[in-house]
């Protein structure tokens, strides 16, 4: 298997070059988390592997808590499936609070100023349900607490790792918070074997070709825990070596050749790009510095057959929305008809919003 076969594989494991899904819950079950810090992006994200949806129809899913925006596995938001949230959590929140830990010290958040927090915000939540961020700042504020270097934010973290909040209903375009036990009920409980399991399944089903070393990045798992998880989970996929590293992969999603060229639209923080420690096969190094800031930005770029060719951005002049593509270099004539009926797929998408 060559890097460009590595790229190819992964478009259909993702579900980006061809996919049956109809729904945000569908896309999210299968990618087991899709990363969502953007939150207008992670729509897209969703969208461009579901064929036919709109971002209304992404949007009705959160509200209705099919699927949640969360910290799990890395200290960063997901999109996952409401009823796996409790689970996930249990098995990834160890690892947060590892990761935090020295920043929460120092923004003197410990047991204490953490049982005072989670009290104001689940009395300020349980009067409508739903919360923003802002009315959940004003509660803070009101009860003397600061929020002297983003220390609100921190707070919000841990108490949606600790499983009290999780994300409620979007109210007039503007993100709220919810409890969790209200929002999701019933909870789905795995063993601690059979969550790592169940994760490494969801990775390496839709995002392989992918390595143990990925698979420890995407998930924040220690690294004997993922290592755990692939060895119980092997026998599911077949494996290639390519430049000593070991890839694993789901047989069914294998690529078969093809001469037809492919070009696609990923979104700001796109799980082809983000969910992999090595980005070689897509991200050649001569644009990696264009593609992803000094500080972690992923910016949003036009793929074509799986390798990033340039990046794109929305723009508006005189009240119409429009896209502006920008190649690395000049692209065939082809790419130009095939980029005009991908931003009408995408202008399309967002018609509702």
């Amino acid at each position: 298997m060559t890097q460009a076969e590595i790229a190819q594989n992964r478009l259909i494991s993702q579900k980006i070059r061809s996919s049956g899904f109809t729904s945000a819950l569908d896309v999210v079950s299968w990618m087991g988390a899709v990363q969502a810090q953007d939150f207008a992006m992670a729509h897209w994200a969703i969208g461009l592997r579901s064929p036919g949806s709109n971002a209304s129809e992404i949007k009705e899913s959160l509200n209705q808590g099919e699927i949640l925006r969360t910290h799990v596995m890395r200290p960063t938001w997901h999109l996952i499936p409401a009823e796996d949230i409790y689970w996930m959590l249990e098995l990834t929140a160890p690892q947060i609070r590892a990761a935090t830990r020295i920043r929460h010290k120092l923004l003197g958040l410990d047991e204490k100023s953490e049982t005072r927090c989670f009290k104001i915000l689940a009395k300020e939540i349980g009067k409508t349900d739903s919360s923003t961020r802002e009315e959940l700042s004003d509660a803070f504020r009101s009860a003397g607490i600061e929020n002297k270097d983003n220390r609100y934010a921190h707070i919000l973290l841990r108490a949606e790792i600790a499983g009290l909040i999780c994300s409620g209903q979007v109210i007039g375009g503007r993100q709220t918070y919810a409890l969790l036990q209200e929002r999701v009920p019933k909870r789905k409980i795995l063993t601690r074997d059979e969550s790592l399991a169940e994760l490494a399944v969801r990775y390496f089903r839709s995002h392989g070709p992918a390595t143990l070393r990925d698979f420890i990045w995407w998930s924040g798992l220690r690294a004997r825990d993922a290592r755990q998880a692939l060895e119980m989970v092997k026998d599911r996929f077949i494996s290639t070596k390519v430049e000593e590293k070991e890839f694993w992969f789901s047989e069914a999603n294998l690529y078969k050749a093809s001469q037809n060229t492919t070009l696609h639209l990923l979104p700001a923080y796109d799980e082809f790009l983000v969910g992999y420690s090595d980005r070689s096969a897509s991200l050649p190094e001569s644009v990696n510095k264009k593609t992803i800031s000094v500080n972690g930005i992923f910016y949003p770029v036009i793929l074509i057959n799986g390798v990033v060719a340039g990046l794109w951005k929305r723009t508006t002049k005189k009240g119409h929305s429009g896209l502006q593509a920008d190649f690395f270099r000049k692209p065939a004539l082809k790419i130009h008809e095939q980029l005009k009926q991908k931003v009408k797929e995408f202008e399309r998408f967002w018609e509702k919003w």
